[in-house]
C-alpha cells in the first residue's frame, strides 16, 4: 500500500506587499522578488506621471505572480489590514516625496507619509500573521545638519575634520514638512518594534537612482537632469551647484532589503542610514562634467536661490548596515549612471509621452 503512495512535498513560497509598488523603487523591487520566486502584490493609487507605464512593462516581465490592488494607504485600511492577513513581508514605499511639494500642501504631504505609514503599522499590528515591515525613510530627517562643519572646495562642499559621513547618531532635526512627516513615520515605525514587538526595519535612504526612475526637477534629480538633456530642457540649479550628495544604485538598495528580510530577526527594531558612501558622491557640478565628457550630455541651466530644507552637503556611513545585514554598495557612481544613460537612450521613445 505504502508503496504505491506518492510523495508530496509542498514548496513554501513567500509573499511580499509593496506599497508604491509602481513607482521607480517599486517596480525594481517587484522585478527582484518576482524573480526570486516571490508572491508579489503592488498596492498602489497610481496617481504619480508614469506609474501606468510601468505597470504595463511590469506584466510583461512578470506575467505571473503579481497582483495589483489599486488602493490608498491614506484611506483605504480594511484592503492593507486584509493584506497584511496574506503577505510574510510588507516593503512600504508609498509616500509623498518631494520636498517643495510638502511645502505647498503640507497636509496631504502629512496625510501620506506619517497617517499612511500609521495604517500600515496598524494593519500589521492588528493581524494574525504579524508580517515583517520595512520602511523606506529619508535623510531628510536630519535636516540642516548645521552642527557638522562644512568647507566650500572649487566644485564641492566637503565635511571638515576629515568626516566622511553622516552616522544614525546624528540627532534628528526635522526640516520642511515631508522632514517631519517622514520623520514622525520614522520613528513610529522604530517604536512599534519596540512596543507591539513588531518586526521593522527603518532605512533612511540617500539619493537612490537607477534604471524605471522617472525623475521631474522637485524630485530624482539624477535621473531628471539627464531626461532633461536628452529632450533638451532647460534645467535650475537651486544654490551654487556645489551640494554634494552620494548616489546608491537602486540594485544595490533592494539587496539590502533582501539581507535586512533574510536577519529579520535579528536587525528588528534597527535603523539604518543607507547610501552611497564617500565612494560614491558627486556635486551637481561635477555631476554637469560627467554628464558632457563621458556621455555627451550638455544641458543648459540657470541658478536659483537655495531650496528649502536642501543640505548642502550628505553623505551616509554606511557602517550599521555593513556590519549588521554584511551589506555594501556594489555599484560604483559612473557605472550605474552608464546604465541610468542606457536606460534612458533605450526607451527614449516611450518616455516622449511624459516629457516632450
Amino acid at each position: 500500500m505504502l508503496s504505491s503512495m506518492r510523495l508530496c512535498t509542498v514548496r513554501f513560497v513567500p509573499n511580499i506587499l509593496i506599497t508604491g509598488g509602481a513607482g521607480f523603487i517599486g517596480v525594481n523591487a517587484v522585478r527582484r522578488f518576482a524573480s526570486r520566486g516571490w508572491g508579489v502584490t503592488i498596492f498602489d493609487n497610481f496617481s504619480r506621471r508614469a506609474t501606468a507605464y510601468n505597470l504595463e512593462k511590469l506584466h510583461e516581465d512578470v506575467p505571473e505572480g503579481l497582483q495589483v490592488v489599486r488602493g490608498d494607504v491614506r484611506t483605504d485600511t480594511k484592503a492593507l489590514k486584509e493584506l497584511a492577513e496574506d503577505v510574510d513581508v510588507i516593503l512600504h514605499l508609498a509616500a509623498q516625496v518631494a520636498v517643495t511639494t510638502s511645502v505647498i500642501d503640507p497636509r496631504n504631504d502629512f496625510e501620506c507619509n506619517a497617517l499612511g505609514t500609521l495604517n500600515v503599522l496598524e494593519a500589521v499590528r492588528q493581524s494574525e500573521r504579524k508580517p515583517a515591515l520595512l520602511y523606506a525613510s529619508t535623510n531628510k530627517v536630519y535636516g540642516g545638519l548645521e552642527h557638522m562643519a562644512v568647507e566650500e572646495k572649487e566644485k564641492r562642499y566637503a565635511f571638515a575634520g576629515g568626516v566622511q559621513g553622516v552616522p544614525e547618531t546624528v540627532p534628528l532635526d526635522f526640516h520642511s514638512p515631508y522632514g517631519c512627516s517622514k520623520g514622525a513615520a520614522d520613528q513610529y515605525v522604530r517604536d512599534y518594534a519596540r512596543l507591539y514587538d513588531l518586526k521593522t526595519v527603518v532605512f533612511r535612504q540617500s539619493c537612490i537612482y537607477g534604471p524605471h526612475q522617472m525623475g521631474i526637477e522637485d524630485q530624482g534629480w539624477v535621473a531628471w537632469f539627464l531626461i532633461a538633456g536628452l529632450f533638451k530642457h532647460p534645467v535650475q540649479i537651486y544654490g551654487n551647484g556645489k551640494q554634494v550628495r552620494d548616489l546608491l544604485y537602486v540594485d544595490d538598495l533592494v539587496s539590502c532589503y533582501e539581507r535586512a528580510i533574510e536577519k529579520i530577526d535579528t536587525v528588528s527594531g534597527h535603523i539604518f542610514n543607507l547610501g552611497g558612501g564617500h565612494r560614491n558622491t558627486l556635486s551637481l557640478i561635477e555631476f554637469l562634467d560627467l554628464l558632457k565628457q563621458e556621455h555627451g550630455i550638455e544641458l543648459s541651466y540657470t541658478f536659483a536661490e537655495t531650496r528649502p530644507g536642501d543640505q548642502p552637503i550628505f553623505i551616509s556611513d554606511n557602517t550599521a548596515a555593513m556590519q549588521a545585514l554584511g551589506w555594501q554598495p556594489q555599484t560604483d557612481v559612473r557605472s550605474g549612471i552608464g546604465n541610468l544613460v542606457a536606460w534612458l537612450k533605450n526607451t527614449k521613445n516611450d518616455l516622449a509621452a511624459f516629457y516632450e
